[in-house]
């Protein structure tokens, strides 16, 4: 029986939604990169980056009602609170190692068109990539070597039933393993082969493994991915948006709570033992891709009530009672970088 899946057609306009679809048997998949999508062909901008602050950092998309919204910014890891630089780059999402960066940004006013920037150490665009779709989430490798990048071809939430999605892993600056709807899903024992698989939100262990989450039939698994064996493999039910931690023996990911609609609460699982901690201290519905400040610690972003447009950073400890914190005011899309 062949899968199907919405493959987005990258041409000039990235929100042209009406997909095409595509047949892809159950065997004979590539073990490797496929071709790769189509690269933009105008030279980026050199931009003009301030000094950047030595040792630890965290970089974030700022969104202060000033002339920097939007604008990426770093602070000291030591110093959150203290004054931000600012990198004159417009991103959506952005996210950051110590040898690489990614940036999901609109490329026209209107912001109905949108690319992948590839950032190298000094924050110069190395590499662009046109996108298909409203950018939604993106992730590096530790190493820097491997992109991620989810987009809504449907609808602009997760709260919005019935979402489309297109997530990608890519060599940085190279070919890409194309689509994860296309990776081989196998639950209870049985490939799944209908039509309405989604993943999204990929967090990676390395430049092979990953995790991410899988929707189908009106549920949602973190899955284990394998980019040698382009497989997708089901370690719990019930979570979405998942990013590991430093140490990768956790997972720390959203969770639907029963009887209050679509509201996510975030959890912890100890890979090791199975046991899943739901952090019932922070009471917000929480719809972000966490970062991992440390150990024991999670980043995510809030909409600032009254306030539309503004956000803030927060932070949490992984125990179930642990209370948050505004971490960064006037922030979105954190990562932490440890040179």
């Amino acid at each position: 029986m062949a899968r199907f899946r919405h493959v987005a057609v990258a041409a000039a306009s990235a929100l042209a939604v009406g997909a095409v679809l595509g047949a892809c048997g159950g065997d004979g998949k590539p073990s490797g990169p496929v071709a790769a999508t189509p690269h933009l062909t105008a030279s980026p901008p050199h931009l003009a980056v301030p000094d950047l602050p030595a040792g630890p950092r965290v970089f974030f998309r700022h969104t202060g009602n000033d002339a920097h919204y939007g604008d990426v910014a770093v602070v000291p890891l030591q110093h959150p609170g203290g004054p931000r630089r600012f990198i004159p780059l417009d991103c959506v999402r952005v996210y950051a190692t110590a040898s690489d960066a990614s940036c999901l940004r609109a490329t026209d006013h209107a912001g109905t068109t949108h690319e992948l920037d590839e950032l190298d150490a000094d924050w110069q665009v190395s590499d662009t990539v046109a996108l298909a779709g409203l950018p939604s989430r993106t992730r590096l490798s530790p190493d820097g070597s491997l992109v991620a990048t989810t987009t809504f071809l449907t609808h602009d939430s997760y709260e919005n039933h019935g979402f489309v999605t297109a997530t990608e892993i890519r060599r940085v600056g190279g070919e890409t393993y194309g689509d994860l709807d296309d990776f081989r899903l196998v639950i209870d024992g049985h490939e799944v082969t209908a039509h309405d698989v989604n993943v999204w939100g990929v967090t990676f262990v390395d430049d092979n493994d990953f995790y991410a989450t899988a929707a189908t039939g009106g549920r949602t698994w973190l899955v284990h991915g394998d980019l040698s064996t382009r497989s997708l493999v089901p370690v719990r039910s019930n979570a979405e948006c998942p990013s590991v931690s430093p140490d990768h023996t956790r997972v720390a990911y959203k969770v639907d709570r029963p009887g209050r609609g679509r509201y996510w609460s975030l959890a912890v699982l100890d890979l090791t033992t199975d046991r899943q901690v739901v952090l019932h201290g922070e009471r917000a519905n929480v719809d972000d891709q966490v970062e991992w400040l440390d150990d024991d610690t999670l980043l995510y972003g809030l909409p600032r009530p009254r306030q539309p447009g503004v956000t803030d950073v927060w932070a949490i400890r992984t125990r179930g009672d642990a209370a948050p914190r505004v971490f960064i005011k006037d922030a979105w899309s954190p990562s932490v970088v440890r040179p």
